[in-house]
């Protein structure tokens, strides 16, 4: 079925800042959106995000961008016959012509494929995550669909709030129910709780860019005492039922050669036994960005030390890029990845870097950023490649809610298999 028509608009993201939506019309008629988010805290090796400058949103405006992909993109792919996401997304990374995207911009070449995906799942009329899974499994991902376990970001810190807390996120993992919804009840009623208890103690319960909580606390212990108390007072057991993951965005707070944390300069040897004594006094299962993303050594010596016990997760480190990833696996520097789909800027290479992961144990979690648009199609994702593990911020806020209420959908429709604690351990 031919490409009758594409069409790209300015939108807002969830932080209000401009960001691309396109449209993609078959000659049958279907017609599918694609949505790309933004992040605030970024790898410096990720696709390029590209934006207008000058005075539109302080620079950020993207007119000039569309109108470019306009001019010159979108006449080469209009009237392409799209029978295949590789063949489709190969094409889009051949006009660009560039190493990471810089010509028409990630951003521009996402909303094309993410558009392109889900005009072939319509057209075919499967669901979103069954086709999803066919092209998984088509380049030797053994995929079950099933629904993941959640990350859910309740205490923000770092470039996601303004407050004193230098790691990024502070995040609950509701592991130890039998069912995707009775894990979701869960979590809900833990933000809930934790919400109550912040009032109760004078704290201000205004929500950061991911729908958690930004209280201004200045420790990670205090952060995940409050945490731990939140999980009692609901009703439930640390550990045993509900668990730890941080995001440090270590990038962030590395300059000169050290770690700037809670005042204090650490080497890297020093933040890498911090956080060993974090994963001794809390039940921590996935640690994220713990180092810089150019610490490769670092992340050699953390993952020799706490590899064996939880989830060591590059994000800014392999940046969704197989290239990256492939180094890390050689080097042995981390055990995870977190994937996001803009970072790499087309749904056929983040598959790829996900084979990559899986083919050598690497566990994976399906990630939004933290300038979102009310899109779903990461929950979709996950299910479709059945990685079993999902970020997709609080529940709170529309535009992480969204993902969480497809998820609950596609749930009762299929009555997806949940494996709990079996993704982490």
């Amino acid at each position: 079925m031919k490409i009758k028509n594409i069409r790209s608009f300015e939108i807002l993201d969830s932080r209000g800042t401009p960001t691309v939506m396109t449209s993609l019309e078959l000659e049958d008629g279907t017609l599918e959106f694609g949505y790309v988010p933004s992040g605030a805290s970024t790898g410096s090796r990720e696709a390029i995000e590209k934006r207008d400058g000058g005075n539109s949103f302080d620079g950020k405006g993207l007119n000039l961008t569309i109108k470019n992909a306009t001019d010159i993109l979108f006449p080469e792919l209009i009237g392409m016959d799209l029978s295949s996401l590789f063949e489709f997304d190969a094409k889009l990374i051949e006009l660009d012509g560039s190493e990471n995207k810089e010509h028409f911009g990630a951003n521009i070449l996402l909303s094309l494929s993410l558009a392109a995906c889900k005009a072939l799942s319509s057209h075919q009329k499967k669901p979103l995550y069954s086709y999803i899974n066919e092209i998984a499994s088509s380049i030797g991902i053994e995929a079950e669909i099933r629904a993941p376990l959640a990350m859910m970001n309740i205490l923000n810190g770092g470039a996601h709030a303004n407050n004193g807390l230098d790691f990024q996120e502070f995040m609950i993992q509701p592991s130890g129910f039998s069912t995707f919804k009775e894990s979701i009840i869960c979590g809900v009623e833990v933000f809930q709780e934790l919400k109550k208890i912040l009032s109760k103690k004078g704290f201000s319960t205004a929500v950061g860019d991911e729908g958690g909580f930004a209280p201004n606390i200045n420790s990670s212990e205090e952060a995940l005492n409050l945490i731990s108390e939140a999980i009692s007072s609901s009703g439930y057991i640390v550990d045993d039922q509900v668990t730890f993951a941080l995001d440090c965005a270590s990038t962030e707070i590395y300059e000169e050669g050290v770690y700037n944390l809670n005042g204090e300069s650490l080497s890297s040897s020093e933040l890498i036994k911090f956080l060993e004594s974090l994963s001794n006094k809390f039940p921590l299962t996935s640690i994220e960005d713990p180092l810089d993303e150019n610490d490769w050594n670092g992340w050699v010596d953390l993952t020799n030390n706490l590899g064996d016990k939880l989830q060591i997760v590059g994000d800014d480190l392999f940046v969704t890029n197989k290239l990256f990833l492939k180094k890390g696996i050689e080097l042995k520097a981390g055990n995870s990845i977190l994937i996001k789909i803009n970072q790499i800027g087309s749904l056929s290479e983040t598959l790829e870097t996900i084979k990559l992961a899986k083919d050598n144990n690497y566990n994976c979690i399906i990630s939004h950023r933290s300038g979102e648009t009310e899109d779903n199609f990461i929950s979709d994702l996950v299910v479709g490649t059945g990685l079993g593990q999902i970020k997709t911020g609080a529940p709170s806020r529309s535009d992480r809610t969204s993902k969480y209420n497809r998820l609950l959908y596609i749930n009762e429709l299929e009555n997806l298999n949940f494996r709990g604690k079996k993704e982490i351990t």
